[in-house]
């Protein structure tokens, strides 16, 4: 299985650490956030990525190169402005192939073991997810007892930035075209094609400094 990391945003809620910086490659820990994500596929055998960027892009590749020290082999989706999730998705498929991908957020942090994911037979999507926090108490989408997605029901959980996605779920879309990934879930899900995982283990959305220092702080505990 390949795997995409979404690298493109502009960083905006960083700021000022993202002025002269990619959010990607903010340091946690003595390395790069996006290297964690790097080591941790390698780990989990997955070694075929696609980065998709564009605010700063070519300091992400300059810095990344072809992956060979970290153990994968990265390609590079090139975007002259960011075009959103599904958008980022549609351009980088010729790079992806026609099977399932793993999809992750490159400003997340979690220990959701990565050779858990997998893609049911007719889904077009399974994501991770995980409880709701004080930045988002309204949560995304409820996951019902035989771990199926719904956009609508009780309680609420969080999409962690973490899952596998089908192509068929993007490759209509218009090339070239900014395009949000969350309306294709949801109706993707009220076809009743997408699955889930509730993940109770470490997960940060690292969109702030203050949540970037609070992950330092608890990776060098």
């Amino acid at each position: 299985m390949k795997a995409m990391i979404l690298a493109a945003g502009l960083g905006t809620r960083m700021r000022p650490l993202t002025d002269h910086c990619p959010k990607p490659l903010l340091p946690v820990a003595g390395k790069p956030l996006i290297v964690h994500h790097l080591e941790r596929l390698a780990m989990a055998g997955i070694r075929d990525i696609v980065i998709n960027v564009s605010y700063r892009g070519q300091q992400i590749i300059d810095a990344l190169g072809d992956g060979e020290r970290y153990g994968v082999s990265l390609q590079f989706s090139v975007e002259r402005t960011p075009l959103e999730t599904a958008g980022g998705l549609r351009q980088a498929l010729p790079l992806l192939g026609e099977a399932p991908f793993i999809l992750l957020n490159g400003d997340i942090w979690t220990d959701f073991p990565l050779e858990r994911l997998a893609l049911a037979d007719g889904d077009l999507a399974s994501l991770v997810m995980v409880d709701t926090t004080d930045f988002h108490r309204g949560g995304d989408f409820h996951l019902d007892s035989q771990g199926r997605l719904h956009a609508e029901g009780e309680p609420r959980l969080i999409y962690a930035g973490l899952g596998v996605v089908h192509p068929a779920l993007i490759a209509d879309l218009p090339a070239g075209e900014a395009v949000k990934l969350a309306p294709l879930l949801i109706d993707a899900m009220r076809a009743g094609r997408v699955g889930g995982w509730h993940h109770r283990g470490d997960w940060v959305d690292v969109g702030t400094p203050q949540r970037l220092a609070e992950l330092e702080a608890r990776l060098r505990s």
